[in-house]
């Protein structure tokens, strides 16, 4: 004796809910965004979250995981699918840190993309024009007073035996592409009584030595496109000789992500075209200078540009 026929309606709920579940096991998974712990990194990996949520990609918030090697090593992983990256640290990711190339910004970006595509299925978006490297920054009065403009000038003065003490981070007195690079370029030396070195190094800290010259400091460590830098009255010395690389910031993709979600390119290639040095200098002081939340700062950019 044979069961029960299924009733018509039963099965076309079963074809339904089996479509269903099919359709839901294909859908691409939600992009995990990450980033760095410092201020920059956020409020970059903040505007990334948002141009993709407002595109139409899910995505999960991991911003703030760790430092430059622990957001690599996630990404790499698989662990995150998308952070922001400069392009001079691919030189040291891939060992090529002796390479002229890094301090061209076209050359280093298509090194970097053409590295990180073949060796580890990482898709470099367009970077923004902008270059986050280590700079050299002196008070304002000062600068005007001795005509310091570039660290040209800044060398004169030095080897004139000009007054000079530099606050600055263990790294950046002693990484070959830090203090060591300046001096090679410019033919410069500072003594160990002209450094001031402070745990931890953080720019904020060695700015406001220099703007308040604690310790007899007159000189300041900082990254290009610090927010502060205005906000304490100094002015960044400039590289004529391009001594470091160019660390421009860019949306680092899993290849497989970008494939899933093709309109993450389309999202993020204007939002970084509009972020040169000035624009992220006044980012940057909204959130270092003023306290604002990083995310708040970049809804309100993400406004202001126009974003839905």
């Amino acid at each position: 004796m044979t069961g029960a026929r299924p009733s018509r309606r039963l099965v076309l709920a079963g074809l339904a809910t089996g479509f269903a579940a099919g359709a839901q096991a294909a859908a691409p998974a939600p992009v995990a965004v990450g980033s760095k712990l410092d201020l920059e990194s956020a409020l970059l990996g903040a505007m990334v979250l948002l141009a993709l949520r407002e595109a139409g990609v899910p995505v999960i918030d991991r911003l703030r995981l760790g430092p430059t090697s622990l957001v690599r090593q996630a990404l790499l992983a698989g662990a995150i699918d998308v952070c922001v990256e400069y392009t001079g640290n691919a030189a040291t990711f891939f060992q090529q840190e002796g390479d002229p190339v890094w301090r061209d910004a076209a050359k280093g970006y298509e090194r970097a993309a053409a590295l990180d595509l073949a060796r580890n299925g990482l898709v470099w978006l367009s970077p923004a024009p902008a270059d986050n490297s280590w700079i050299i920054a002196v008070p304002r009065a000062p600068a005007r007073r001795h005509g310091l403009t570039s660290l040209a000038d800044f060398a004169r003065r030095v080897a004139a035996g000009g007054r000079a003490r530099l606050a600055a981070s263990a790294e950046f007195v002693e990484s070959p592409a830090g203090l060591p690079a300046f001096e090679a370029a410019y033919g410069f030396r500072l003594g160990a009584d002209q450094l001031l070195v402070l745990s931890g190094g953080e720019t904020i800290a060695t700015m406001k030595a220099a703007a308040d010259a604690i310790s007899g400091v007159d000189a300041a460590m900082a990254y290009r496109t610090d927010g502060a830098l205005d906000a304490l009255g100094l002015v960044a010395l400039e590289d004529p000789l391009r001594s470091q690389p160019v660390y421009a910031p860019a949306p680092v993709l899993r290849a497989a992500t970008l494939e899933a979600w093709p309109a993450a390119r389309a999202a993020l290639a204007p939002l970084f075209a509009g972020l040169d040095v000035e624009t992220l200098r006044a980012l940057n002081a909204r959130v270092a200078v003023d306290g604002e939340d990083p995310a708040a700062v970049a809804r309100g950019h993400m406004a202001r540009r126009g974003a839905p």
